[in-house]
């Protein structure tokens, strides 16, 4: 207890205890004790009741009255309450100037920003920007659903994802020719955030990008052919001073012509929305295929070894693609495992899908390049790459074509053991395998 509350609480104690020991002297003196004493009391309870209800009417009131002068416990429960009052009415305003400060500068974001209750799915709050970019007026679509307040954007079966849904880029209500990338955030329990972004801009920049790739690619395929040609006519024996370097120019204008090849194919993936023929794919084919490629790239310098352990299962897709892809991740594994390692394919159920697995027994990724490795010309090392003859878009393609075939690529690695690269098909993908017929 304060020392100045603990005076004030003994001090009314003595007031009364003077009180009452003057009303026994005058009851004695009267020769009526008791009768006097009791009626003091009385009367202490009735002057504390009368302060009690001062302070119940100045609570009541949410008046800020300034507490009286004076000692005694009720001028100090003035005081303290005072206090209080002063202390909760400066918070509330501290309170009210952050909330005012966090509106406006969610009101000045130039992104669409719109508070939703989780349960009814009805708008909250939104911002100045939801106007330009969904449509929304304010106070109208306070309260409305958000699903029939956006229309035709297919939000319903998006919302019900929940905390799992993942960004969707739709046209604006408003403009059809803005593209609005959406993200809805979880904040609360009962609250989501829903944040709508203008990525017209950005989507035009790389539609710029990929055709800028695409024609430049095709216009280096004639000039790469008239080298070819000229350096095909040239007779290393002829000239043998020569050799060394028609071989370098051979080998560097062979290099050029795959990384045009490789662009073209990763400009024509990322155009593609969806795959232009879709068929089964026999599997045991492709690995027979992919294990004579991969020992024609070694040239017997490693052990290629492949397991078909699928219980008879075939892929549907794109055969092409797939192919395209896995020959990546045979090659890649081929060029950075060194001469005297192992290779290993694999095809192998998993739950309702499947996976096909390339293990080898490589130098290994370490885990700080693991996020990056399907960025095209991402290299974890550049000397390395060069002397293989890597293009560093091998995974690019790999990874464009799993989400054509809405798989996913997993790469695990472990530096000096070697890497494992697997390809995730779900339940939609796998078909079962067809039985060839053997013609007598």
């Amino acid at each position: 207890m304060p020392p100045r509350t603990r005076s004030a609480w003994l001090k009314t104690l003595g007031q009364l205890a003077m009180v009452l020991l003057a009303a026994a002297a005058i009851g004695m003196a009267l020769g009526h004790p008791w009768q006097v004493v009791t009626c003091a009391a009385l009367g202490v309870v009735a002057w504390h009741y009368w302060r009690l209800r001062r302070v119940l009417l100045r609570l009541t009131a949410r008046q800020r009255l300034t507490p009286p002068l004076g000692d005694g416990v009720w001028n100090e429960l003035d005081r303290l309450l005072y206090r209080g009052q002063s202390e909760m009415r400066s918070r509330k305003r501290r309170l009210i100037e952050m909330l005012r400060a966090y509106r406006a500068a969610a009101a000045a974001l130039p992104d669409a920003i719109v508070v939703v209750d989780r349960l009814s799915q009805r708008v909250l709050w939104f911002n100045a920007a939801c106007k330009p970019l969904l449509g929304m007026q304010y106070p109208e679509d306070m309260g409305a659903p958000l699903v029939q307040r956006l229309q035709p954007l297919p939000l319903a079966h998006w919302l019900a994802a929940g905390r799992h849904a993942e960004t969707l880029e739709v046209p604006s209500p408003v403009n059809s020719s803005v593209t609005l990338s959406l993200r809805l955030i979880p904040y609360s329990e009962n609250l989501w955030l829903l944040v709508a972004r203008d990525v017209s801009r950005m989507l035009h920049l790389e539609q710029m990008r990929r055709d800028f790739v695409a024609n430049v690619s095709h216009e280096l395929r004639t000039p790469l052919t008239v080298v070819h040609g000229y350096l095909d006519m040239l007779d290393p024996e002829e000239h043998p001073d020569w050799a060394p370097m028609l071989a370098e120019m051979q080998r560097q204008s062979q290099r050029m012509t795959q990384l045009v090849e490789d662009l073209l194919t990763l400009s024509r993936l990322e155009s593609q929305g969806s795959l232009p023929e879709e068929e089964n794919i026999a599997m045991g084919a492709m690995l027979t295929t992919l294990a004579r490629e991969a020992n024609a790239l070694s040239q017997g310098k490693h052990e290629v070894t492949v397991d078909d352990s699928s219980e008879g299962l075939d892929l549907w897709g794109g055969h092409k693609e797939l192919h395209s892809a896995f020959s990546n991740l045979v090659s890649n594994a081929i060029r950075y495992t060194p001469a005297g390692g192992s290779v290993h394919i694999r095809f192998r159920r998993e739950g309702s899908g499947a996976v096909l697995e390339v293990s080898d027994t490589g130098y290994g990724i370490p885990p700080n390049h693991l996020p990056r490795l399907t960025e095209r010309f991402y290299r974890v090392s550049t000397s390395r790459s060069r002397e293989s003859g890597g293009t560093g878009l091998g995974l690019a393609i790999c990874k464009h074509v799993l989400n054509l075939h809405q798989a996913r690529l997993q790469v695990t690695s472990e530096v000096g053991r070697g890497s494992t690269f697997s390809c995730h098909f779900g339940a939609e993908r796998v078909r079962p395998r067809e039985a060839i017929e053997v013609l007598p």
